[in-house]
């Protein structure tokens, strides 16, 4: 807890004493000893009536003698002291001269020639000067937190529209490269291609169209129900494929549509190569400039706070709030100085746009060339620590008026103060030399979770002094994710018995993280929830947690370990068993692929076992690439054969995706002098789940059915179980004229 939070728990304390006195009561409480000992503790031990306040200690513990008598340490030793009969001689005397009875000088202190209203004269100072202190720290300290927090919320929302920019263009740019890659080969069916563009842009949110064009520039697919007759060969990003011969997503400024009246838009685009290398076309995607201004205008920025999206050459695509001055921002401090040492940041700026003073943080975006900033006005930033400082002014008048009264009521409590703290110190001294002569650290928390207390073995342990502890939170030095468990173990204890037991990471005096155990459990039983306090004992088990971590680790590989294939990298028979057999049960279509590498003896033979592994792997990698990033599997099922478990895949589908493991393994041109091909290749066989498709085991025989049916058809082919009469492959005399096996798709 802060020193202004430690002020509140002082005025709180004020309030006790006024109230006591005007009650008669000269007992003080607990409360008010601790607060007004950690915080005045060093002016009274110079101006206390009797004896000396060692403030030198910082907060502590403290328990009050109560009692019937006013004199806590009993009337007859205080009667028989030096000090009451030197008080009594003095009283004697003067009662002789006829002189009005007055106590001579407190001879406790250095300044006990001083009168009680000097000593009230110089603690008023003093307290003014605190409060008036604590308040300008508050709010110089309040004024940081605030920029700082707003500097985190600039950075955090700059990140978070980062991620948004990439994954948007990330989603287009997936759909656009399976385009090209299908482009590249062959010119598909204009209608269904069309329809397949429609059915992309309404899935895609951000896409107002998606079309091809050729190599002139002239559409040739749209997803567009009315094909557009213009031509966009001058367009900057068209021009930039044609002449540059690679395949990178091209993201274009800020254009006027030509198909519609409306606003403007993004276009990302891809090129087209052909099998020859020859310039085939351009995939073009257009980003309606409304997706992200529909986006940016739900967060609150102020009314100065704005949020830009930037190419990388300094080329200004979108800002909100809205603006249709095209912008290039490459002279800028964000181009010329700050993006050069950092690709995310946070700085002080005069806007180019509106002249404000603003807090701008920017993140340029994963693999795609833009930046986003988010930009907040300083007076919006600070305008709720403005309102809080007002508050604290009048706070502050009030805890003047109130000091005022208590520096005229304070007087009448010295006698009394001054025999409670030499109590208080016998006993604290006696707790902290038992404290601090343990290994473990021990520290008294109060129900604010302010440290009361910590023994002096922090200092070896963890490397912190004692006495910068007391006074502040105990949640300070511990890590913020651990925070809540830290919490839960205090609010688990039932009572002064119970126990609780935490581990979590707490921060050293070099800034170092340890893990540390640590035991709660009540100090006392009390019925007031003010007065609870926990009493922890830490200990350093980070070596111990360290082990712990390595145990973990290692449990964890073993584990991949035991279901993944060592040659290949694929997932083994035994997961792939585990992963057919719950989603099968799961899913209501599920198809089954099984490959085998034709020739495979004879390439082994002739190869050799170490070419026949690089070629397992070659082909491994093809089938493991047709199920990435999506929730089928690919596994080694034994030898030279693997396969695919495709979840809410059709027949039709999945017999896609065999083709195209197969085109592709074709492809990689592995030579295989074993096959009359000259090459090597594979055969796929394919089945679904259907009505009469008894359990997995049946499943998966289906497509070991299929596969058999395409080796004996002459291999290099894909066949799928529902196109095999089983009654003739049951008798071994079914018959092909040609090459093709019935539903099977070459290219």
């Amino acid at each position: 807890m802060n020193r202004s939070t430690t002020a509140g728990s002082f005025v709180l304390s004020v309030f006790s004493v006024i109230t006591e006195i005007s009650d008669g009561t000269v007992q003080m409480s607990r409360a008010l000893a601790a607060d007004i000992c950690g915080l005045g503790s060093r002016l009274l031990a110079k101006v206390r009536p009797i004896g000396s306040l060692d403030g030198t200690r910082g907060k502590c513990r403290f328990r009050y003698f109560p009692g019937p008598s006013v004199n806590p340490f009993g009337t007859d030793r205080a009667l028989d002291s030096p000090l009451a009969r030197r008080r009594q001689r003095d009283q004697a005397r003067t009662s002789r001269r006829g002189m009005p009875h007055r106590n001579p000088p407190d001879p406790g202190g250095p300044l006990r020639r001083l009168t009680s209203t000097a000593v009230v004269i110089i603690f008023a100072l003093v307290m003014t000067a605190c409060v008036l202190g604590v308040m300008a720290w508050k709010a110089f300290d309040a004024k940081k937190a605030a920029l700082t927090s707003g500097s985190s919320d600039i950075q955090n929302l700059a990140h978070s529209l980062a991620e948004h920019a990439s994954h948007t263009i990330q989603s287009v740019d997936i759909a656009m490269t399976g385009m090209v890659d299908l482009l590249k080969y062959r010119d598909p069916e204009p209608d269904r291609f069309n329809r397949y563009l429609a059915e992309t842009a309404k899935t895609l949110p951000q896409l107002r169209r998606i079309g091809v064009s050729d190599a002139k520039g002239n559409w040739t697919y749209s997803s567009l129900a009315e094909m557009p007759r213009h031509t966009i060969s001058d367009r900057n990003y068209f021009v930039y494929h044609r002449d540059t011969p690679d395949n990178a997503l091209r993201i274009s400024e800020l254009l006027q549509s030509r198909v519609d009246d409306r606003s403007s838009m993004i276009v990302v685009s891809k090129r087209i190569t052909k099998l020859d290398g020859s310039f085939g076309g351009v995939v073009a995607a257009a980003i309606d400039k409304d997706y992200f201004n529909g986006f940016y205008r739900t967060f609150q920025l102020g009314p100065d706070g704005g949020i830009s999206l930037i190419r990388n050459d300094g080329t200004l695509l979108i800002r909100w709030p809205l603006s249709d001055k095209s912008t290039n921002l490459s002279k800028t401090d964000l181009f010329s100085k700050h993006l050069k040492l950092s690709s995310v940041g946070y700085y002080k700026i005069i806007s180019p746009f509106d002249g404000v003073v603003k807090h701008l943080g920017y993140e340029e975006t994963r693999n795609y060339p833009m930046v986003v900033t988010v930009a907040m006005s300083e007076d919006w930033l600070l305008s709720e620590w403005w309102k809080t400082l007002r508050t604290d002014v009048i706070v502050a008048g009030v805890l003047l008026c109130m000091i005022l009264m208590l520096a005229a009521l304070l007087a009448l409590q010295f006698r009394f103060r001054s025999r409670t703290e030499r109590a208080l110190r016998e006993r604290e001294a006696h707790y902290r030399l038992l404290a601090d002569n343990i290994a473990d650290i021990i520290i008294v928390i109060d129900a604010r979770s302010v440290l009361r207390y910590v023994s002096r073995s922090v200092e070896p342990v963890l490397g912190l002094q004692a006495t910068n502890l007391v006074g502040k939170s105990c949640f300070d030095l511990v890590h913020p994710e651990d925070r809540e468990s830290v919490m839960q173990a205090t609010t688990r204890l039932s009572g002064v018995g119970s126990v609780s037991t935490v581990v979590f990471r707490h921060y050293r005096g070099d800034g170092t993280l340890a893990w540390v155990e640590s035991k709660f459990k009540l100090a006392s039983e009390t019925s007031d929830p003010k007065q609870i306090e926990f009493l922890c004992v830490i200990r350093d088990v980070t070596e111990r947690k360290r082990m712990e971590d390595e145990l973990t680790q290692l449990n964890r590989r073993l584990t991949q370990l035991a279901a993944t294939d060592g040659l290949t990298g694929l997932t083994n028979r035994r997961t792939l068993d585990s992963f057919l057999r719950r989603e099968y049960e799961a899913c209501e279509e599920i198809s089954v692929l099984l490959f085998d590498i034709d020739n495979f003896k004879g390439y082994n033979d002739t190869y050799g076992h170490q070419a026949g592994d690089r070629c397992l792997q070659a082909v491994a990698k093809t089938i493991g690439d047709a199920t990435a990033n999506t929730s089928g599997l690919s596994a080694r099922y034994g030898g030279e054969e693997f396969a695919v478990v495709l979840p809410n895949t059709s027949e039709d589908e999945a017999l896609k995706v065999a083709e195209s493991v197969r085109l592709t393994v074709r492809a990689l041109g592995i030579p295989n002098t074993a096959s009359s091909r000259g090459y090597i290749t594979i055969s796929a066989g394919v089945a679904a789940k259907t009505r009469s498709t008894l359990d997995e085991a049946a499943l998966v025989g289906e497509a070991d059915t299929a596969l058999y049916e395409a080796k004996r058809l002459g291999r290099n082919r894909s066949m799928v179980h529902s196109s095999i009469d089983l009654r003739y492959v049951e008798s071994g005399s079914i018959q092909h004229d040609g090459e093709i096996a019935p539903r099977e798709r070459t290219h």
